[in-house]
């Protein structure tokens, strides 16, 4: 099973390192054998190679079996052109391994009930799962243009979408939904764009293939002040590239932090796997970050690329039961309590899922 790691900038190598270990502690227990290769993207590659997404790191992940990304960006690159922004990387592997959907897990562990922002009594239960459209949307379309005129700057980002990219991933929705507790929310603003009645249309359609699973359709500020207000209504949430950006960000913070979740890009021949959160730059190389997500990403790499359910499930139960014992990264920690360090909290993980495995 080969495996493209690519760290990224920031914290991401520090915590893309603890999912490796956990792969190949995997691989020892279960005899697997997993093949890694490394390679720059973002403001590394840029540093290094002066472009964020490299020829041979795009070859490389196009020849694996996954692609296990860290985090890309900081400031340190605010002032690149566009095109040699960080992010172009993240953006340009999602459309080259044609990467047209995210799946973003928003799972609160019972140990973390009382560190979320909201009160223990509304997000305790919270389990949904976010469907993101990936390739499509205002982070795609053209023209795109910033320009100076005789009445001063102006800028034009334009937002496309196909009925069939919207087909796709409402689709993918409906099916994961079916699996679950059979309740799809469809998010879109067609009360004002074209884009979202086209949406909403062609989701509807879908409908009519799921009769078993129950749809509602939200407008997109509904339904980020729904988060808020009833996140146990949710179960799959299906939306557009930038609402699905957004809402997910948002989302994450009834898990505790956005340190703890994971996320799997799939759609084309080799799936992408990378937690929630950036690159932190702020903490870099400190031992502070939070590996969890990037592990729970392995174990979704596990099984969307791999079909290795019992040892996926193994790594999220290790987790809950790292976080059940009390461990603490400086992101969950209470005021006036010692953290763990990064390498600690992997270390953990991996002591209690030999125990699993």
């Amino acid at each position: 099973m080969k495996i493209a790691v690519l760290p990224g900038d920031g914290i991401g190598r520090e915590v893309t390192a603890e999912a490796v270990k956990t792969l190949e502690f995997v691989g020892r227990r279960r005899s697997l054998s997993f093949d890694f290769e490394e390679a720059a993207v973002g403001g590394a590659a840029l540093d290094a190679h002066g472009e964020p997404l490299p020829a041979a790191s795009l070859a490389l992940a196009r020849q694996s079996g996954a692609v296990l990304l860290g985090a890309v960006g900081g400031p340190k690159w605010d002032e690149q052109p566009y095109d040699k922004r960080p992010e172009r990387a993240l953006l340009g592997l999602r459309k080259e391994l044609e990467l047209h959907v995210n799946l973003r897990p928003v799972k609160l562990i019972e140990a973390l009930a009382d560190r979320a922002s909201l009160r223990s009594e509304v997000i305790r239960g919270c389990d949904m799962m976010i469907v993101r459209e990936l390739t499509g949307g205002i982070y795609f379309g053209e023209p795109r243009l910033l320009e100076r005129g005789d009445k001063g700057r102006w800028a034009v980002d334009t937002l496309v979408y196909h009925d069939w990219e919207i087909e796709r991933v409402a689709r993918l929705a409906f099916e994961i939904a079916r699996k679950r507790r059979k309740r799809v929310h469809s998010v879109d603003k067609a009360n004002i764009l074209k884009s979202s009645m086209l949406w909403r249309e062609v989701v509807e359609e879908v409908a009519r293939d799921f009769t078993d699973v129950k749809l509602q359709h939200l407008l997109v500020d509904t339904c980020a002040m729904q988060i808020l207000r009833d996140p146990l209504q949710f179960d799959v949430i299906v939306t557009e590239n930038m609402f699905g950006d957004i809402l997910s960000d948002e989302a994450a913070m009834l898990g505790g932090s956005i340190g703890l979740l994971p996320s799997a890009s799939l759609g084309g021949r080799v799936a992408m796997y990378e937690p929630v959160h950036g690159s932190a730059p702020d903490i870099a190389g400190q031992g502070k970050a939070n590996p969890v997500a990037s592990i729970l990403s392995a174990a979704m790499m596990l099984r969307h690329s791999f079909d290795r359910e019992s040892e996926a499930s193994a790594i999220e139960t290790a987790v809950e039961q790292t976080l059940a014992d009390g461990l603490r990264t400086a992101d969950l920690v209470p005021a006036g309590e010692k953290a763990i360090s990064t390498t600690e909290m992997g270390d953990a993980v991996r002591v209690r899922l030999e125990k699993l495995l």
